[in-house]
């Protein structure tokens, strides 16, 4: 193909180098993957054949530099794998996974590009701080890669990257099929009672879109809870969709995830083993803030006790409301959101009128961003998109210059895998001469045509949330592509996202976004109050759920070489046990059938890094709070000594740059009743 025939072949001459989605075509992919990866493998040949001594400029920088071709596939694929896999991107994905993990292979085990790495001297170079990191960064990862392997050890390595890669393709495509499928159908409307109006409309909606017209569909996020649950009075649709959440992945049909599931544990376990350490969790956890899996089986452990006892206390609570001896575990969200309203007046349906998608976004999420950082956004509709329901922003920092590109990917679709997340088309380098191309996408419900898109509570929080990590990369200003925007520690990660959610109830921004969608009145202040006098209210459960996911994580990843578990499930039950988590009604988040961020999603002995990174933000919003909350000059030093930094210097030391000490836990501990006085507020 020439650049004419295939658009990757040749860098996007549209803004901010966006991928020209409009000429892109499945059957671009594999040659672009396959012409990407051989250019990369021609330029790290050139790079080992050098007649000149090794040195950062000709060996550090020129690897930083290759692989400009496939980074602009993979980008494009991999974020088209996740938004809209239709049958044609899995089939490719099927192909190329094992290929693209033997080619990364074939850089990360190269013996002559070791050991032109290991011979630079940082100090006789006289490098920058950012370039020193960079090196000490590329030594490690070729170290944790493999690259010291013999032969033999290496040619085993490369056969398991190759079929975790394609175990892992498996699992998040069975998974997909299974949501999809086990969304539950309901035949009356009747029994949806108690759902809002426009939520019905969205079932009706999704419904005649799967080919069942005049019935509703329930469909399925992520997580064990599903939304639905707080408000549906019927209790069989309950139970129903309850159960249809808990068995994705491990029903006897030709979406079980069971078996891949064992084989990628066994096979990680093998890994980590070769590659000289105990069990996958110390390989993952190693490179992470927390840097042991004691620290962090240590912090969870200590936080078990008071979720325990505050989860144990709220469904009691339910039970005595319920009037039953035990609240079944379909039921505990319609129970907590009656409770909720007694004790604090709060009805998740009287605010959904005012959080509307558009008055949301523009006056709440770019509303802060702008009082905080000066960032201005408007949307483009000159630019091509990779699907209908994709938009595009430009985004302009304070002095009026180029800052980036954000798209917003926002509702729910059969193609889209479960969750929210933020990815990059591309990463702000200052080396490439690169701005940020940064996406954003959710599963909201589309309702009928011409009707308002209303939010709940959990999904304002989630769009304040996504848009935190979209600010780590939109402001980044960093010299390596290595080390752009959210190119940070997993455990690290979720720190400025988690950070952003706190703009969602602070008074400038509340006021300015919470508009009812017919009247444009704004949210009342007594309904503001009672929800932040009720944000204690269920903290047990939220926590225990939580605990019960991330210990799951880490008991999967403790393995050792030769272990297969040959029933998860089992496994699964047994690990929640020992652990004084096996409470019925408080489910893990994730159950390891449908535990997506850690067999697809790349959290794997990862997940314990949203309370980990909880710790930083609890903290953060203490200091917001104490120096004046939304104001330029706080938005502006967060982002110069945190924000702007990247991967470019250690997190930990970025934070304390910003702090003026390190973290402390109290602040965590106070926002989930964990506690003193905390626990009583529960």
């Amino acid at each position: 193909m020439t650049p004419d025939d295939n658009p990757f072949f040749s860098a996007s001459d549209l803004p901010y180098q966006l991928p020209p989605f409009g000429r892109i075509r499945d059957e671009h992919f594999m040659p672009a993957f396959e012409r990407g990866m051989a250019e990369q493998l021609d330029e790290v040949a050139a790079i080992v054949a050098d007649a000149e001594p090794p040195s950062f400029a000709n060996t550090v920088v020129r690897l930083e530099q290759s692989g400009q071709l496939l980074t602009r596939v993979a980008r494009v694929f991999f974020n088209l794998h996740s938004s809209d896999a239709t049958p044609e991107i899995e089939a490719i994905d099927r192909e190329i996974s094992p290929r693209y993990a033997a080619h990364h292979d074939a850089i990360n085990l190269n013996p002559g590009l070791y050991a032109r790495l290991r011979a630079i001297d940082p100090q006789s170079e006289r490098l920058d701080a950012e370039s020193t990191r960079l090196l000490e960064d590329y030594l490690r990862n070729f170290r944790r890669a493999g690259a010291g392997l013999d032969d033999e050890d290496k040619a085993t390595l490369r056969q398991l990257n190759s079929e975790l890669a394609s175990l892992t393709s498996e699992f998040a495509q069975l998974l997909l099929a299974d949501t999809n499928e086990a969304a539950v159908i309901v035949d009356d409307v009747a029994d949806l009672a108690g759902l809002p109006e426009d939520a019905i409309s969205a079932a009706a909606n999704a419904a005649e879109e799967r080919g069942h017209a005049g019935r509703f569909l329930l469909s399925l996020v992520l997580p064990t809870e599903q939304p639905a649950l707080a408000s549906l009075e019927n209790p069989n649709i309950r139970r129903a969709l309850f159960e249809a959440a808990v068995t994705r992945g491990a029903q006897a049909n030709q979406n079980d995830t069971r078996a891949v599931i064992s084989r990628i544990t066994a096979l990680r376990a093998r890994r980590a083993h070769l590659l000289g350490y105990p069990t996958h969790s110390d390989y993952q956890i190693e490179d992470q803030t927390a840097k042991t899996t004691d620290a962090v089986g240590s912090m969870l452990g200590d936080l078990v006790p008071a979720a325990l006892q505050n989860a144990k206390r709220e469904l009691a609570e339910l039970a005595e409301f319920a009037g039953v001896e035990e609240v079944a575990p379909a039921d505990v969200q319609f129970y907590s959101d009656k409770v909720r309203q007694q004790k604090f007046d709060v009805e998740a349906v009287r605010y959904r009128p005012y959080f509307e998608l558009e008055r949301v976004l523009h006056d709440g999420v770019f509303y802060a961003a702008n009082r905080l950082y000066g960032l201005t956004f408007t949307e483009r509709h000159d630019l091509p998109v990779y699907h209908p329901q994709v938009r595009v922003f430009e985004v302009r920092d304070a002095d009026g210059g180029e800052l980036g590109l954000f798209l917003g990917d926002y509702f729910t679709r059969e193609t889209k895998r479960g969750g929210a997340w933020m990815s990059n088309f591309v990463d702000q380098s200052h080396l490439l001469g690169s701005k940020p191309v940064v996406v954003n996408n959710l599963n909201i419900s589309l309702p009928a045509p011409g009707e308002p898109v209303l939010l709940t509570l959990d999904e304002v929080t989630t769009l304040f949330h996504e848009f935190g990590h979209t600010l780590h990369g939109l402001l980044s200003d960093v010299t390596y592509p290595r080390f752009s925007g959210t190119s940070v520690p997993r455990d690290f990660v979720e720190y400025p996202s988690q950070v952003n959610e706190m703009w969602m109830l602070w008074p400038e921004v509340v006021e300015n976004y919470a508009r009812h969608f017919q009247t444009g009145e704004p949210l009342p202040q007594q309904l503001i109050d009672n929800l932040l006098a009720s944000r204690i209210w269920g903290e047990g459960y939220a926590t225990t759920s939580y605990l019960g996911a991330a210990i799951l994580d880490l008991v999967w990843h403790a393995l050792e070489a030769g272990e297969v578990i040959d029933d998860p499930l089992a496994f699964e039950s047994q690990a929640l046990a020992a652990s004084g988590l096996d409470l019925p009604a408080v489910p893990p988040r994730y159950r390891t059938s449908y535990f997506n961020h850690i067999f697809a999603g790349g959290y794997s002995a990862g997940y314990y890094s949203y309370i980990w990174s909880e710790v930083l933000d609890a903290d953060t919003v203490d200091w917001f709070k104490a120096n004046g909350g939304l104001t330029r000059e706080n938005g502006e030093y967060f982002r110069k000594t945190l924000l702007s930094r990247g991967g470019s210097v250690d997190p930990l030391e970025a934070f304390r740059t910003f702090r003026g000490r390190d973290p402390e836990i109290g602040p965590l501990l106070l926002r989930r009743g964990l506690g003193g006085n905390a626990c009583e507020r529960g």
